[in-house]
């Protein structure tokens, strides 16, 4: 019988549209999430596909040896695509010449991602057997032979190479590259026992494969061996796509915030509305157990509706969004069933969690309210409330994004904007005893209605800021990140580098940039030396530490030195002051960490033989993105002044100045140069689809909000229609009623506007320093626009919600 009067009850207040706010909240925070998920989720695959083009494949391990059977057999396995290669240095010879050279020698499945891109044109194909591929500066190098040498065999010269895929970013590796089949080294006999080689397995797949893949190999990998992604080090836009991913996911998260808050509203406003039915039905004999039935199965009915219409709205909101999107990105398809059932759990979380307190103020009316229509039942502790309403949104946040710190934060920011709501709310409560309908002007009308209503304008307050804070913190964060971004790789950025130059080749190098306009940065030497000791302990390998060996680990290759006299502009100084005397070094913050070291600890060096001792005198953390020279450890000159050293430099070239390479080359035949400009490019196209998925996401936030904002202007219709008949009844002019409450709903978004402030520059301030290791700064301009805004957009949405009551004559109102 319950069964039975639930769906009629459902079915009458469906039709008279008295289910219309909660049936609109649920549909939006399932809609958001679903909407927000499926489009977060396909541009991160989107982005993390277009960078992986930068390794040639999702995974690959490095390996100095040749990895286990088993790792290929797992591999094989699952479906994953897998190419081999290899990698070492070799001297070729042409004729009278030679040169040390990096051989790359690959199967017929590379490249698995990206494309071989030739100074012909991009090609499909490797080179043919007995046949070499080369960067063109070799062939200035060797006076363009038509053949060489490497060991044993000897090899034709084929195409010139512009870039390979995975080409990666190392200006000190300055011997050119040269391509060939993997089949061809035997026949060079330079591979003997004990030669240092890289052996490359490359894999790519779906996601799902990928992480299984990864679960069962990382812990067979031994330490010399390195598992690589796109977001490893090796990737020179790691930064930039952790760093979208995080955004996206902060986004979700925020979405999933405004959408507990519409829910939580709403499902107050629905409890509210069944006060009168619940004392009615006791009236009639219904027993307790009876009326939970029966608002239990209509409360269902009302969020499956809502989860049903949510998830239709977020695959067409993802349809749509898809079709604006580039080809590019629109190819990638994410899976559909984490967005749909992350909807779900949504909606029924969100429904459950935060209708249980309301529910049970609703089963505890007595019947007396037929009588006494002020009695609203047993009044819980609104700890309860709260727990719930905190409890479902962590639940949800974690469950999505996996990560604490992101959850936490979202958290740390609700409960700053509840405090801040608890205080407006008591403030008003408490100024509003002794108020009534005053109408000598529409700002005091203004006034009193706002004290008048305290509780309910509390309750609007939570949808209002919910939806500028969201919206504040998105801006800001894109905007930060894009700067950031821009930072990086600025109009002008070099795309050309130069490297062994002699100390007596600097000046003549200065004076050709400046006679040719180039710009360019500053020269760095660059002296070898490796790191034997910290605080007069000597330092072992990472094989050494495996062996058993005690002792403190260090860094087992040559470092890279060099020496300056102020901080390089890609560098920010974390602590300490820079170099002032000979003995002293600044160091890299992450090496830092990693050895464990901190300022006035003392390293020593060897190089050259010989041994410096310095003190670290500050940490700099080191934009290594930036694609300009950087260095691990800056000393004086007057420390790395007995050793010697070639130098390094980096230049930008207009299109109509490329004519300058070979003439750079002619004039300074013992200088290397190595061009970038490909690898910039396809860097400035990763960063232009991040920003276009960033904006994406902010226009569809942006959506959220105002539906959020539409939502909030329905709840208290009801009280504001008796309002507006007594006002009427009593002379109140129209003019003065449409002042009074666009006045009051000004009031409203200009409160909600400074609380947004207060907390958006609360939780930026967490994102920036416990996420996205941005830096914090205060947002002044937000402390009058905000609250303008806010004003503006709240007047403007409960004046149109009103119009049609304030429309009304005094008899149309009270006949309603």
């Amino acid at each position: 019988m319950e069964m039975r009067i639930a769906w009629k009850l459902f079915k009458r207040e469906l039709f008279q549209g008295q289910l219309l706010l909660i049936i609109l909240a649920i549909t939006l925070a399932v809609l958001s999430v679903t909407g927000l998920a499926r489009v977060s989720e396909r541009l991160q695959i989107a982005i993390n596909g277009q960078a992986s083009k930068f390794i040639a494949a999702d995974r690959i391990i490095n390996s100095p040896t040749p990895i286990d059977s088993e790792i290929l057999t797992i591999a094989s396995n699952l479906g994953l695509a897998h190419a081999q290669s290899m990698q070492f240095n070799s001297m070729v010879y042409a004729n009278d010449n030679f040169q040390l050279v990096t051989v790359r020698a690959v199967d017929s499945k590379y490249p698995l991602k990206g494309q071989i891109e030739l100074v012909d044109g991009v090609t499909h194909t490797l080179p043919p057997a007995d046949t070499l591929w080369y960067e063109t500066r070799l062939g200035g190098i060797l006076n363009s032979p038509s053949s060489l040498e490497i060991g044993n065999a000897e090899f034709r010269l084929g195409a010139e190479i512009a870039r390979l895929p995975d080409a990666g970013f190392n200006p000190f590796a300055s011997s050119p590259v040269v391509l060939m089949r993997l089949d061809d080294v035997v026949k060079t006999g330079v591979i003997q026992p004990g030669s240092r080689v890289s052996y490359i397995h490359q894999f790519a797949g779906d996601a799902d494969k990928l992480a299984v893949f990864e679960e069962a190999v990382k812990p067979l990998l031994n330490n010399s061996q390195r598992w690589v992604d796109v977001q490893s080090g090796d990737s020179p836009i790691a930064s930039a796509v952790k760093r979208a991913e995080r955004f996206l996911l902060l986004a979700s998260l925020l979405g999933i915030a405004l959408a507990c808050a519409a829910i939580g509203i709403a499902a107050q406003r629905y409890c509210q509305r069944h006060f009168d039915v619940v004392a009615m039905l006791k009236t009639f004999g219904a027993s307790s157990l009876q009326i939970r039935v029966l608002f239990g199965v209509h409360l269902l009915l009302v969020t499956s509706l809502g989860i049903i219409l949510g998830l239709l709205g977020g695959l067409a909101l993802d349809a749509m969004l898809t079709a604006y999107l580039p080809q590019a990105i629109a190819e990638y398809d994410a899976p559909l069933a984490r967005p749909l059932l992350l909807g779900v759990a949504t909606g029924l979380i969100s429904a459950f969690m935060f209708s249980a307190y309301p529910l049970m103020r609703l089963l505890s009316i007595p019947p007396l309210r037929v009588l006494q229509r002020q009695l609203e039942g047993v009044q819980f502790g609104m700890w309860l409330h709260l727990l719930l309403s905190v409890g479902a949104m962590a639940l949800l946040g974690y469950l999505y994004s996996q990560s604490l710190a992101l959850t936490m934060t979202v958290v740390a920011g609700v409960l700053l904007l509840g405090i801040l709501l608890s205080l407006f709310g008591f403030v008003l409560i408490s100024a509003g005893h002794s108020v009534g309908m005053k109408t000598t002007n529409p700002m005091q009308l203004a006034l009193a209605g706002l004290r008048r209503r305290a509780k309910q304008n509390a309750v609007q307050l939570v949808g209002f800021s919910s939806a500028l804070v969201l919206l504040l913190t998105i801006i800001a964060l894109r905007q930060d990140l894009l700067d950031e971004w821009q930072k990086q790789l600025p109009e002008g950025s070099p795309n050309y580098f130069l490297v062994n130059i002699a100390p007596d080749e600097q000046q003549p190098l200065n004076d050709y940039f400046s006679l040719n306009a180039i710009k360019a940065t500053d020269i760095y030497p660059v002296i070898r030396g490796r790191l034997v000791q910290i605080n007069g302990e000597d330092l072992i390998s990472s094989d050494q530490a495996d062996a058993g060996n005690e002792g403190r680990v260090g860094i087992s290759r040559e470092l890279n030195l060099t020496w300056r006299d102020n901080l390089p502009p890609n560098n920010d100084l974390l602590s300490g002051t820079f170099n002032q005397a000979s003995d002293e070094v600044s160091i890299e913050s992450g090496v830092a960490e990693r050895l464990g070291v901190d300022l006035g600890d003392a390293l020593t060096f060897e190089i050259d033989n010989q041994r410096l001792t310095v003190n670290i005198a500050s940490i700099r953390a080191v934009h290594w993105e930036t694609l300009q020279p950087n260095f691990f450890m800056i000393f004086t000159q007057e420390a790395l002044a007995p050793f010697a050293y070639t130098s390094m430099a980096s230049f930008y070239l207009e299109d109509n100045q490329k004519h300058l390479v070979l003439e750079l080359i002619k004039r300074f035949p013992t200088v290397s140069i190595i061009d970038v400009g490909a690898m910039v490019k396809q860097l400035r196209e990763i960063i232009d689809q991040v920003s276009l998925s960033l904006t994406l996401v902010l226009v569809l936030v942006l959506l959220a909000s105002s539906l959020v904002m539409v939502a909030q202007t329905e709840a208290g219709m009801a009280t504001r229609q008796r309002e507006l008949a007594v006002l009427r009844t009593f002379g109140a002019s129209g003019w003065l009623l449409r002042m009074a409450t666009a006045l009051e709903f000004a009031l409203l978004g200009l409160i909600a506007g400074v609380m947004a402030v207060v907390v958006a520059e609360f939780t930026l301030y967490l994102l920036k320093t416990q996420v996205f290791e941005l830096v914090v700064y205060m947002h002044w301009d937000w402390w009058i626009l905000a609250p303008l805004s806010g004003a503006v957009i709240v007047a403007l949405l409960g004046t149109w919600r009103c119009r049609q009551l304030l429309q009304k004559s005094c008899g149309e109102l009270l006949k309603a």
